[in-house]
């Protein structure tokens, strides 16, 4: 198929496809960037210690379980991130399982989770004293910083041998939760302290580090001292904590939060049929984001080397060139439910003319980058195996809310709301609304310059898990 019969064939697809969906794509006018990213957290009292960039805010989480009365069970985030959604549904008594795969986002949650139900007083004590002693500024021995490559230079000199320092000291803590926390402390800071600032795909760094990225001198400001920072940051941290939020239903006993460490690849399958009540989750988006990258400093910092990266890469849900296949999939997830996720992905019409217009440019050399198809066709595949995975965890009845945003490949625009949406209909679920942001987001300044700017959705779906699946059906006739 040339180009110009495929591009027809995708524009008539997309507009089939609208079509379908057009009664359910509804402007929510509650609803803006600043609430559904990570930007409402940063005043909030146990959000705001670490920079994570990628999360939702807790007060979307709040709108969403209201606005859908989710106020019983148990609810799922297959995705957890930093924790928004487990948090947020503990506070208003809702029992709440997390799976998160990445050590420094699961860090947070295991910490906030020691605070939420620890002895205030006791832990609040431990940080003032340790504070207070500046040991770390006094001589004594430094604990090496584990740099990896892409680490390497991050910080001033001085600042490194201070971190070093204060780890050092922090390593002799003998209580378990209060190390973990001065230890946590350290982590949120890494930023603020280094050459480099978060950037999406990468660390972007800074022109006083001597190391070059792009063609303009990168400045990122004010570089903060290490004792001035981490000081802040205890003092933040003990204030947060002896003046905790109350929950929003004040005589409701808070629901408990369980995390679970890996790939949802590996944990959904093990899960029990149909024991919770609701989801909300904001999966990566397909966007060429390397979260691994991205937290190189906190990933080195806990000690996480290269080859250990590369593999937490590869088990993510792909969402960079860099990711391969996951071969093994067979191997951890129901052979029926594979089966059925593998027809549901390639009877998707419009993903697929998509992934044949992007082979096709990769073949003509049109790419910035020939792992460009791969990525968009795995990221479909393994969510599609997660769709499938989740409704058969959930009641039937429950609602699964995503948060994701659409995206623009080589002058096609992706509308990754509509795809999934697809495809979870023929997952076992009915697709209740698709909340649009009243204002999208621009494509990237590279397509941008190429194919001009075309505002993208973000959106929120809704949909509903049928009382009997479809998928229930052909399994029990497999």
């Amino acid at each position: 198929m040339n180009d110009i019969k495929i591009l027809q064939a995708i524009k008539e697809t997309d507009e089939r496809l609208h079509a379908k969906y057009r009664d359910k794509l509804q402007v929510n006018y509650d609803l803006d960037r600043t609430l559904v990213s990570f930007q409402t957290n940063k005043d909030k009292n146990g959000y705001r210690w670490y920079k994570y960039r990628e999360g939702f805010s807790s007060n979307l989480i709040h709108y969403i379980l209201q606005r859908l009365s989710l106020n019983v069970g148990r609810i799922l985030d297959p995705f957890a991130g930093s924790g928004a959604a487990l948090f947020v549904a503990s506070e208003l008594g809702l029992d709440s399982v997390g799976i998160e795969l990445l050590p420094n986002s699961a860090e947070i949650i295991e910490v906030r989770r020691i605070l939420k139900n620890g002895n205030t007083n006791q832990i609040t004590a431990g940080i003032h004293q340790f504070r207070q002693s500046l040991v770390w500024q006094k001589p004594g021995a430094t604990k090496n910083f584990s740099h990896i490559p892409i680490t390497k230079g991050a910080f001033p000199p001085e600042t490194e041998a201070e971190l070093g320092r204060y780890l050092d000291e922090v390593d002799k803590i003998r209580e378990d939760n209060l190390r973990r926390i001065l230890s946590f402390a350290a982590l949120c800071i890494l930023e603020d302290i280094s050459y480099t600032r978060k950037d999406g795909q990468y660390l972007r760094w800074d022109s006083r580090s001597g190391r070059t990225w792009g063609k303009k001198p990168f400045d990122k400001g004010a570089i903060k001292a290490f004792t001035p920072a981490i000081c802040a940051k205890l003092d933040q941290i003990a204030y947060d904590i002896c003046h905790k939020q109350l929950p929003l239903l004040e005589t409701q006993k808070p629901g408990g939060i369980t995390l679970l460490r890996g790939s949802c690849f590996d944990i959904l399958p093990k899960l029990e049929t149909e024991s919770f009540d609701g989801l909300i989750t904001s999966p990566p988006y397909c966007n060429r984001y390397d979260y691994t990258r991205t937290y190189a400093l906190e990933l080195a910092m806990m000690g996480i080397g290269e080859d250990e990266i590369r593999t937490l890469r590869q088990a993510m849900l792909s969402c960079t060139v860099e990711n391969r296949e996951k071969e093994d999939l067979g191997n951890r997830v129901d052979q029926a439910r594979l089966s059925l996720a593998a027809e549901a992905f390639q009877s998707q019409e419009l993903i697929n003319l998509i992934l044949s217009y992007l082979d096709q440019c990769r073949e003509e050399g049109l790419l910035n980058n020939n792992g460009l198809p791969r990525m968009v066709r795995n990221y479909f595949r393994e969510l599609t195996v997660a769709i499938f995975e989740c409704a058969r965890l959930l009641k039937p009845g429950a609602t699964f809310v995503m948060v994701n945003d659409n995206v623009k490949y080589q002058g096609i625009h992706v509308p990754v709301d509509l795809i999934l949406s697809d495809i979870a209909e023929q997952a076992g679920f009915d697709v209740e609304a698709i909340w649009v942001l009243p204002t999208g987001k621009g494509n990237s300044s590279q397509q941008m310059e190429e194919h001009g700017r075309q505002e993208l959705r973000k959106c929120v779906y809704i949909w509903r898990r049928h009382k009997v699946t479809s998928h229930d059906a052909k399994s029990e006739s497999c």
